[in-house]
């Protein structure tokens, strides 16, 4: 299998902060549109922004943590030679649960859901770490 297909499910998982980053900064327009916060506490204090924009910029905090894992692991698959199926199936699951996670975070932030589309990514992560070493092992 070609070790360049393991850079899709990277670019989509890419494209998650992007879009996230492009609503949050929709949400601040609006909140400072609607002068319904304080200037100089929300300078200092995300959680000065309305409850919208804050689901907005936690998670775009939150897409630089477990994703750059995701993002290490993949490279060094790719420079291992160690692309396959199961690899490529485990990173596209791993993003999908990402993609679940960003839309309940910055919509309904149903935390239940929310937090078994976390789990569900937390787990593929230790599952592609695992393959990560087996392949490292075996060179």
């Amino acid at each position: 299998m070609e070790n360049y297909l393991i850079y899709w499910p990277m670019l989509a998982q890419i494209l998650i902060p992007l879009v996230v980053l492009v609503l949050n900064g929709m949400r601040k327009s609006k909140d400072v549109r609607s002068g319904n916060f304080d200037r100089e506490k929300a300078a200092m204090d995300n959680e000065a922004w309305s409850k919208a924009t804050v689901l907005t910029s936690k998670n775009l905090a939150n897409q630089f943590q477990f994703p750059v894992i995701f993002y290490v692991l993949c490279i060094v698959l790719a420079n291992l030679d160690a692309v396959d199926k199961i690899v490529l199936s485990v990173a596209w699951l791993f993003v999908t649960a990402r993609y679940v996670h960003a839309y309940v975070h910055v919509s309904s932030n149903y935390v239940p859901v929310r937090l078994r589309a976390f789990i569900l990514s937390v787990l593929l992560l230790f599952v592609l770490f695992g393959l990560t070493v087996k392949s490292l092992l075996a060179v």
